[in-house]
């Protein structure tokens, strides 16, 4: 090697300061107890040896610096095309227990290269060097150390070629510097003596969609295309640009830049298609994303699994399941096998709504085409089995995952508890405890929260503080979701006391105090129980902490004086609430008149509506709902049709429930002719009824005898793109019924039990009824052969019923046989 060769090796080092004299001869004295290589050593056989092995897998670094040990030692230089494959194998090489980072590795071989005591026994680094380097240093996440090597690489004289400055390229765009990788695109490239490509172009031009400017990659594209030559645009420089548009969320522009595309004549592959079709499934526009799948597969290209995952997660998030499944099948059945992580995806979307059924069939489909499920996947499907209550499920499935080998943990023994205890079935939960204990897992902080939560749910708080102490006691720290179900628990069964104390615990624990809105939910709540009172106190409570009430807070504990009639003190609150700066807004005043129309203060509430205009506050939809409803049920019908008028005449929207609560209104008040008018004017005006609407009228009509519009009206519900519901069967049956036609309201009973309609215990009860008083005792029979004595229960009235009729002094005692055997026992009761 000459002189001028060593002068340029010494430059290279990366230590800018000379290695201490006592290491370098500490290195001697170690090489020299080491004995030398036999003759026949091969640097160049030794190489490729070491190289096969980072392809393997199974080259350590301690391998790889004994190799470098040995060459250090030989008279003759490395060939430098050995020494480069070598480095760009182990470069490229994935991370294996042998060699977690190959890159880092690269790096730390090429310093040892540089270092003066290498002498003349490497040949000099040459520009492919430099570039497996600078590579290294990129997939090592040290792209600033690649920009370092350029510049020693520059100072060597060697001349950069492409390669070397996309490389910068990619070291700049990797440390975000990504005005510099334009400048150096446009500019320092041509001054290097090199041609940017279309590789130079990709490069700048993801960095910049990854930055979210798309539209200036759109103008380099365009630039791009106006040159012409060797770094004219290609489809993966116009996929780049789509799909950064369509991340931004611009659609409009990928769109036009993917037609664009086309009449360039470039043909959309796989990855055009994909970032269409995946935007179009986040769009909800599913439908349209199978078209465009279709017509791919017409056009000669194959989907992936990245077509399909996008198209199984579309109609996931619709509930499409039948469709998702389809394409899942269609998926493997295309040969494509799904990864680990779109299996458990699926299954994790089928288990969110309700489906774990469907996802243990694609967990056994898994598990049948070899595919080994990992802990995640079962904890998914566990999960799912615990969010919808099957417990034989859950629990079987759980003990198949033991015996397949898979060892549980924390999260899975959290999972089971979890279920449990949600459910209030604690002692299921504290076994469950004490297995995972048993196995050496402690609970983590997950395992305590659902434990306390469930607790103070069931009111049992002296267990909750107990667990609580527990938990601290093992090292493990409460968070914010423990603390807040402590306090809920407290707030919601009175002892505000202890509350208190735990919020001033947790602020100086350094966890944020509980906001407002976690307040608000506990008195809405407590309020809705009629507990206004305890309502009151919580409200006490959070200005005592510091925290100040919002409109939500005051509206809230308003409501709930007018729950219970107490209209003085929601004026108390308002009162209150104008103190301290927070005004009145329209569901104030709706709940205030609410109120007073509840307490039968009709003229109060009428007041009130008066007052919020001189307020200024407009009235709504809602507000007129309220009144109109109070006025009916009052039996002020004039009035309520003149409120209905000033309410067409100020412009407020009259809605569905508008409509409902009239012809309700007009119905309860005799005035059904009126209300069939009003309806028949509607059908007119093309209205969108809903279930409650034809309802109202199907009774209506049959309270006025005009049987058969009732019956054609409840015919024509199917038409109308509405499903009878229980309310509904149960007028058609009571009406049948009440007019004789028994056998009429047989089949409408049956109709309904097909439906999937359960009936109630109060139709059921008056069907039974009407059929005794008939003398119609078989099927009278038949329907109290249906009383559970759970969900439906035989009422005082009509056990009443049959004890008068099958008693010993009853018309139907000697047709007691005739009735279920439970129901005989009336036989001679007298």
């Amino acid at each position: 090697m000459s002189p001028t060769s060593r002068i340029r090796l010494r430059h290279c080092s990366c230590s800018t300061t000379p290695m201490p004299r006592i290491r370098l001869r500490l290195r001697r004295r170690l090489s020299s107890s080491t004995s030398r290589p036999s003759s026949s050593w091969s640097p160049h056989a030794a190489f490729a040896a070491a190289t096969e092995r980072v392809r393997a897998g199974t080259l350590s670094p301690q391998d790889a610096h004994r190799l470098f040990d040995e060459l250090l030692q030989q008279a003759t230089p490395v060939p430098e095309r050995s020494l480069n494959g070598f480095l760009a194998a182990l470069g490229r090489a994935a991370p294996s227990e042998a060699c977690r980072d190959g890159p880092a590795l690269v790096l730390s071989l090429f310093n040892r290269v540089c270092r003066e005591e290498a002498g003349m026994r490497v040949a000099p680094p040459t520009i492919f060097t430099y570039g497996v380097v600078m590579n290294g240093c990129c997939r090592a996440r040290r792209p600033e150390l690649g920009l370092a090597f350029f510049g020693r690489l520059l100072r060597t004289g060697l001349k950069a070629d492409k390669t070397a400055a996309n490389t910068v390229l990619k070291c700049l765009c990797c440390t975000k510097r990504t005005d510099d990788a334009v400048k150096v695109l446009l500019r320092r490239m041509t001054e290097l003596g090199c041609v940017p490509d279309a590789f130079s172009y990709a490069i700048v031009l993801k960095r910049l969609c990854d930055d979210n400017r798309s539209q200036q990659a759109l103008d380099l594209l365009r630039m791009m295309a106006k040159e012409e030559g060797v770094c004219s645009p290609d489809v993966v420089t116009y996929n780049t640009v789509i799909h950064g548009f369509f991340k931004e969320g611009k659609i409009g522009k990928a769109c036009n830049l993917y037609h664009e595309m086309m009449q360039q004549g470039f043909v959309p592959d796989v990855v055009t298609h994909n970032s269409i079709i995946n935007a179009l499934c986040k769009a909800r526009a599913v439908d349209n994303a199978e078209l465009l799948l279709r017509q791919m597969v017409d056009n000669g290209v194959p989907p992936n699994k990245v077509t399909y995952t996008s198209m199984i997660h579309g109609y996931s998030t619709l509930g499409r399941w039948e469709e998702a499944t389809k394409m899942f099948r269609e998926m493997t059945g295309r040969g494509l096998i799904p990864d680990i992580v779109s299996w458990n995806s699926f299954m994790d979307s089928l288990c969110k709504h309700g489906r774990s059924k469907e996802a243990a069939e694609i967990f056994y489909s898994m598990a049948a085409k070899g595919h080994r499920p990992n802990i995640v996947t079962y904890g998914i499907l566990l999960h799912g089995y615990a969010t919808e209550g099957c417990f034989a499920d859950m629990m079987s499935f759980f003990n198949t995952m033991k015996g397949d080998g898979i060892v549980a943990n924390c999260l899975v023994f959290t999972i089971l508890i979890d279920a449990y205890a949600k459910r209030g079935m604690m002692d299921e939960a504290m076994l469950i405890l004490s297995e995972m204990q048993g196995q050496g897992l402690s609970p983590d902080v997950f395992t305590y929260s659902t434990l306390i939560s469930a607790l103070c749910r069931m009111g049992r708080l002296a267990d909750a503080v107990d667990k609580f102490n527990q938990m601290i006691g093992t090292g493990v720290q409460p968070n914010t979701v423990v603390y807040h179900s402590l306090i809920q628990g407290f707030c919601t069964h009175g002892d505000l006391v202890k509350a208190k104390e735990l919020v001033y615990e947790m602020m100086n624990n350094g966890i944020p105090r509980p906001n407002i809105a976690f307040f608000n939910s506990i008195v809405h709540s407590i309020c809705k129980e009629g507990r206004v009172m305890d309502a009151h106190h919580i409200f006490d409570l959070v200005k005592d902490i510091g925290e100040r009430s919002d409109i939500i807070m005051f509206n809230t504990l308003i409501d709930g004086y007018c729950l219970v009639g107490e209209m003085g003190k929601a004026f108390s609150v308002l009162d209150a609430m104008i103190s301290a700066g927070i005004g009145p807004d329209t569901f104030t005043y709706n709940t205030l008149v609410n109120g007073y129309f509840k307490s039968g203060r009709i003229d109060d509430g009428l007041n009130l509506f008066r007052e919020m205009s001189d307020k200024k506050i407009k009235p709504t939809t809602v507000t007129y709902n309220i009144i109109l409803d109070g006025l009916f049920r009052a039996g002020r019908t004039v009035a309520a049709q003149k409120m209905l008028h000033e309410m067409i005449g100020c412009g407020t929207t009259v809605s569905l429930p508008t409509y409902n609560i009239i012809l309700k209104g007009l119905c309860r008040n005799n005035c059904t002719d009126e209300a069939i008018v009003m309806f028949q004017k509607l059908c007119t005006m093309n209205v969108k009824f809903n279930i409650t609407t034809l309802n109202t009228m199907i009774n209506s009509m049959y309270t006025v005898q005009r049987r058969e519009e009732a019956k054609d009206l409840f015919s024509a519900i199917s038409d109308s793109g509405l499903v009878p519901n229980a309310s509904t069967y149960g007028i058609m049956i009571r009406n049948l019924l009440k007019e004789g036609s028994v056998e009429e309201a047989d089949n409408m009973f049956s109709s309904m039990e097909k439906s999937g309609c359960a009936p109630c215990s109060r139709l059921l009860n008056d069907t039974i009824r009407t059929l005794l008083e008939k003398g119609e005792i078989v099927k009278a029979g038949n329907y109290m052969s249906k009383v559970d004595g759970k969900s439906i229960s035989l009422e005082a009235s009509t056990s009443s019923l049959l004890l008068s009729l099958f008693s010993g002094k009853g018309n139907y005692r000697e047709q007691i046989q005739l009735l279920p055997v439970k129901y005989q026992f009336f036989d001679g009761v007298s």
